[in-house]
């Protein structure tokens, strides 16, 4: 079989994800030891042995790491280990002990991982999970640490040696052992020279079986903060091949001419200056020197600088003449770092012939695709953020772009970037594969004289033909025979091709499906994908997660009747739905009196409305309460149920109301020394004054949230869109935060940029049901109408934890309005849960914190509190089912409003969780005249304390 494939064309062809040719990525500090971030401990939590067992085959490197933790306080403990890792390494195992034996992980998607780890974390049993967090950094968490008891974990990483001048590079990954009370270290090299030192190192090698091994004892204190060798490598071609789970893989090695020349420079260049909130983490001195010597390079022309936060700036011309552009060099550093990071927010332009991308890489708002460039477009992207540089993504649009990532970790390193940038590589011109799929071609590593290839292969008698350019030298043609590749063992050589093919993906963004299969297949670690750790059978059975070894063939017989019990779960729920819907209904054509309720005989134990209560506090419910989820009365009901409601419907009301209803909000503003020194601001002073401010809240959402408002009240609302974007930088992967950040969004009328974040909030929290009910309300007021429709009306259908009944019915009442007012295609949804049911007040009350309760009140003009203990009232108010468990939504309805005041509070009983903005968020939704053409909104965020209190929101005045 024949397959040709010609420049970039090639997946993969220059975005393997490997360090870059000079193996910059690998000299940034060694990071810092990881510490076990453990709340609550009295003691700190001890890490008693760490065993270190590293082995290089092939140009490939494998570590395993295995960690034993102590806890000596006196009750359970929940972990977190946050760590980063180096350019080009990636996580392929992770194991947890359960009942003594090491359990290997199984790969889940991400947010499934999360979502499983946190219900089964609420049942008190051992969840292990490790994701990727941002960038190049890690989580693993560990439930439960034992009271005065031990937890063990293993990590398996591995990574592709990054090549310099020597041969080959080799760190170890120290900095997990150096807090060690005891370390173990043990390491195998094979098919190199005797590995090298470099700088300090207690370690000597001796040939053993063929490979040089080494081995170390001692404490984690007396290891060097950095453990490398240099691998002398041979200088010809190497080829190999591995069989992996019935398919075989191939890894070339391939010496090229390592000779460079100088590039020309285009006389238009396009600057493209990340100055988010996260740019404050990045060196801008060693930025600026490389800028420095790039412009010089250039001599004269042009620069069309854009600068990205939360949404980009209208580009800027900029003059250089005869390399200078202090102009522009000084507006670099006026530039305030503030915002999110909205990477894909702006337009190339064809005039442009190379961009330069000066960004972390850690796009968080918006879009998460690159624009697209034209064919003879380069770019390139610097960063100096270390591990916190989103590497892959960088590397992946780069290297679909003719260009590469530079990282810089001090200006000392600056003239090693400025080879990279101003030299022509060596380019891979064609590829010719004969037998062999899916070809990855690594030239990164060019400059130092290598080029790596990987493949599937089909058939025995495969090759790859290479055709290389540039680098002022001729074509070089190379070609790759699989018939003379030596075997070697092991996954090492399968990961490397899973790892490069990700690369590949990641350039494509509509490779994001098949990126997430392949991670899960090769169990790595991604944006996409975690590993995950269960304790018994059952758990994974009702989670549906295949489980490894022993436990595999007991759930595959048990699995197949699983999956059929939850396709009659979905039925029986969409049943039980629709009874409830035409319980609402037969509510809704109820008249309710709008004259004075009857006074309660004082020997009855009837269900009468209450009457006039008092406000301070809810009252205790009636003996035998009205407040019921439905109107229709069950045969249980007593006989004085039935004649009041026989005597309502027999009353002849006079029309309730004219159509005129006002709605008044409760004046709100934070009593903090910020809030009022910013209060009394000019608006011209405002922002600057935030500027001064921002260093000593840096850590509050509050801080950002109070910002926000005081900006958009003083009509900056570019600038308070930027602030409240800033909660997108704070705490990357918390959708609790995420959350509050759309709701706001929202409330300032930008629902195309709350979409995106609401987007994300789903992807971390699939398993709350208000994630779907806040991407879909989103949607619908960005006038996606048909996705508003298919997310809400998975809150109806899909079956949920029994802590969130009652949302489905309110997600119900917004679909079916959606369905009346706009042309979409309901025929999905259910013919029995389409009738709209307008009213004329309806509040909904939602919050962002998990476990806390919080109640809506609404006090009526004839003295009756709405709320939780009456959910009925005289006239026909309906409060929802009460949510004490966390998030809400609480909805109060009511058909026909009698004139006259309604009140509407908040009151809070408190939460039981930290709160992740310092206090519980509130979101109120109030409409008058829902569901009809003269439906109006009102949203309102509020924030509480951590105490309970009642917070007045606003009154409706019916006319």
């Amino acid at each position: 079989m024949g397959l040709a494939l010609r420049s970039i064309g090639l997946l993969a062809l220059l975005c393997w994800q490997l360090p870059s040719a000079h193996a910059q990525a690998r000299r940034f500090p060694p990071p810092r030891p990881p510490i076990l971030q453990v709340a609550g401990a009295e003691v700190p939590v001890r890490l008693t042995e760490a065993r270190i067992d590293s082995r290089v085959m092939a140009g490939l490197g494998e570590t395993t790491i295995e960690l034993t933790f102590h806890n000596p306080n006196a009750r359970v403990l929940e972990g977190q280990l946050a760590f980063p890792l180096a350019a080009g390494q990636q996580v392929a195992g992770f194991a947890l002990d359960i009942d003594g034996e090491l359990r290997d992980a199984v790969p889940v998607p991400k947010a499934q991982g999360r979502q499983v780890f946190e219900a089964i974390e609420r049942r008190q049993v051992d969840p292990g999970l490790l994701e990727q967090t941002a960038g190049n950094q890690f989580r693993l968490r560990l439930y439960p640490i034992p009271a005065g008891g031990e937890r063990r974990v293993r990590l398996v990483l591995r990574d592709s040696l990054p090549t310099v001048p020597q041969g080959l590079q080799w760190s170890l990954p120290v900095f997990f052992a150096r807090q060690a009370e005891q370390v173990t270290v043990k390491l195998e090299a094979r098919g190199t020279g005797k590995p090298v030192a470099v700088g300090a190192n207690p370690l000597g090698f001796t040939v053993k079986t063929g490979a040089y091994a080494a081995q170390w004892q001692g404490r984690g204190a007396d290891l060097p903060a950095q453990l490398q060798w240099s691998l002398p490598l041979a200088r010809s071609t190497d080829v190999v091949t591995s069989l992996h789970e019935g398919q075989r893989y191939l890894l070339a090695s391939v010496p090229v001419r390592a000779s460079t020349a100088p590039r020309a420079l285009p006389r238009r260049i396009g600057l493209l200056w990340d100055a988010s909130g996260s740019a404050g983490s990045r060196d801008r001195a060693a930025e600026l020197a490389v800028l420095d010597r790039y412009f010089n390079a250039l001599g004269t022309g042009q620069v069309q600088l854009t600068v990205l936060r939360d949404r980009s700036e209208t580009p800027r011309e900029f003059t250089i003449n005869k390399g200078d552009w202090s102009a522009l060099r000084e507006y670099l550093r006026a530039l305030p770092n503030d915002g999110a990071s909205a990477l894909g927010d702006w337009t190339p332009n064809p005039a442009i012939g190379e961009y330069l991308l000066v960004s972390d890489g850690l796009a968080n708002y918006g879009s998460q695709t690159l624009p697209t460039l034209s064919p003879d477009q380069r770019l390139y992207a610097l960063s100096s953020a270390g591990a916190k540089t989103d590497t892959p993504r960088l590397r992946a649009w780069t290297g679909a772009h003719h260009g590469q990532l530079l990282q810089v970790s001090s200006e000392a390193e600056v003239p090693g970037v400025m080879s990279l940038l101003l030299q022509q590589p060596v380019d891979v011109a064609d590829v010719v594969a004969r037998g062999v799929e899916d070809v990855n071609v690594d030239a990164a590593s060019a400059t130092q004289g290598w080029i790596r290839v990987t493949g599937r292969v089909l058939r025995p008698d495969a090759t790859v033909l290479l055709s290389l350019r540039g680098g002022g030298t001729d074509p070089q043609p190379i070609t790759l025979n699989v018939a003379n590749a030596r075997g070697v063992e092991g996954g090492m050589v399968a990961h490397a091709w899973a790892n490069a093919r990700l690369a590949a993906l990641a350039a494509d963004p509509a490779g994001a499906q098949a990126a997430k299969a392949l991670a899960q297949q090769f169990g790595m670690v991604t944006a996409d994908t975690s590993l995950l750790v269960l304790e018994t059978l059952e758990d994974y059975l009702r989670y549906g997660i295949r489980p490894p070894g022993p436990l595999r063939a007991a759930y595959d017989q048990r699995h197949a009747l699983t999956v059929a019990d939850a396709a009659s779960e979905r039925k029986r729920r969409l049943d039980g739905i629709a009874r409830q819907f035409a319980e609402r209904e037969q509510w809704w054509n109820t008249r309710w009196p709008k004259d004075a309720p009857p006074r309660p005989k004082p020997e009855s134990r009837s269900v009468a409305a209450p009457v006039a209560m008092a406000m301070a506090a809810p009252p205790p419910a009636p003996a035998a309460p009205m407040a019921l989820d439905r109107v229709e009365l069950t045969a249980s009901a007593v006989a004085d149920q039935e004649e009041a409601t026989t005597e309502r419907r027999a009353k002849s009301a006079p029309k309730a109301n004219n159509g005129q209803i006002t709605l008044t909000l409760a004046p709100w503003a934070p009593d903090s020394a910020y809030a009022r020194r910013l209060r009394d601001a000019t608006p011209a002073q405002l922002y600057p004054l935030y500027l001064q401010e921002r260093e000593q809240h840096a850590g509050s959402s509050a801080f950002y949230l109070d910002v926000a408002d005081l900006l958009l009240a003083s009509g900056q609302r570019d600038l308070a869109l930027r602030v409240l974007s800033n909660l997108a930088e704070m705490q990357l992967e918390n959708r609790h935060v995420l959350r509050v950040l759309g709701y706001r969004l929202m409330q300032a009328k930008a629902p195309a940029l709350a979409v995106p974040v609401f987007r994300q909030v789903l992807a971390m929290g699939e398993e709350e049901p208000q994630s779907f009910r806040d991407l879909g309300l989103a949607l619908e007021a960005a006038g996606q109408y048909q996705a508003a429709v298919a997310s809400l009306y998975e809150v109806v259908v899909r079956p949920w934890d029994g802590r969130f009944d009652g949302i489905s019915l309110i997600a119900l009442d917004e679909l079916t309005r959606l369905i009346a007012r706009e042309r979409v295609d309901a025929s999905a949804v259910d013919p029995r849960l389409r009738r709209a049911m307008p009213l004329d007040l309806r509040v909904v009350l939602s919050w962002d914190s998990d476990n806390s309760d919080m109640d809506l009140w609404v006090n009526d003009p004839n003295g009756e509190r709405a709320y939780y203990g009456n959910r009925l009232t005289y006239q026909g108010g309906q409060m929802s089912q009460d949510f004490t468990g966390g998030y809400g939504p609480e909805q109060f309805s009511l058909r026909d409003a009698k004139p006259g005041t309604y009140r509407i509070e908040a009151n809070y009983f408190g939460s039981r969780e930290q709160l992740v903005t310092g206090a519980t968020t509130l979101m109120l939704r109030l409409s008058t005249k829902w569901g009809s053409r003269d439906q109006r909104d009102q949203q309102v965020t509020l924030r509480l304390k951590d105490r309970a209190e009642t917070v007045l929101v606003g009154e409706f005045e019916v006319k």
